[in-house]
């Protein structure tokens, strides 16, 4: 109760002084809540498998958006080659000639690439597979085949490939072959000077 004996002015700051403790201590609690809140939001996630799952949506999504099968079954080995095509004056070159994954496995490659011209070039890839029933079940999440490129005289890069075998891959298939086309973009770069080696059309249907 107030202190009748107290001028009103001295009551009224009183008040005051209480009422912004009680609010400091509430401010206070709140703060050390939402602070608590992560370290908790973790510990239950990682208890119930959330974080786990939404990183291999993540990690296995393709360019597309698309779903795919992370589960590896290790009872299966798929021998994946890569062959590269150079349509024009590149160097073009898997890494490796070769990888054995597992299906279901996240697996990278690099490519690399080198423009011998005297002139600056833009060229795309284009992909393709064998045996054909492998295209439905070779999953590519990131891949250099989908932009163009545009490399100076003498420039060399490294492209990777990442991708997943699908599971549901037929049992019968024990190897794929993935098979890149390098080609110069017509129109992209001025044309070559005269005695160079010509222009290289791009195979019809390659653009998209």
């Amino acid at each position: 109760m107030s202190d009748p004996r107290l001028p009103r002015a001295a009551l009224l700051g009183r008040d005051n002084l209480r009422m912004f403790g009680k609010l400091a201590v509430i401010v206070t609690l709140m703060f050390g809540f939402a602070y608590a809140l992560v370290p908790m939001y973790n510990a239950i996630c990682s208890a119930l498998g959330i974080n786990n799952l939404a990183r291999s949506e993540l990690l296995t999504s393709g360019h597309t958006g698309q779903k795919i099968n992370t589960q590896v079954d290790a009872s299966r080995t798929i021998t994946v080659e890569f062959d590269a095509n150079a349509r024009g004056p590149w160097e073009f070159k898997p890494a490796v000639r070769s990888l054995d994954v597992h299906p279901g496995e996240l697996a990278t490659v690099m490519y690399e690439f080198r423009n011998v011209q005297d002139r600056t070039m833009a060229a795309q890839a284009i992909p393709s597979y064998a045996p054909k029933q492998a295209m439905a079940h070779f999953n590519k999440i990131e891949c250099f085949c989908f932009n163009e490129y545009t490399l100076k005289p003498g420039e060399s890069k490294q492209w990777p490939v990442v991708f997943v075998v699908d599971g549901k891959l037929p049992k019968d298939v024990r190897t794929i072959t993935l098979s890149y086309t390098f080609f110069e973009v017509g129109g992209k770069v001025p044309a070559a000077p005269a005695g160079k080696v010509a222009a290289v059309v791009a195979p019809e249907g390659s653009k998209s």
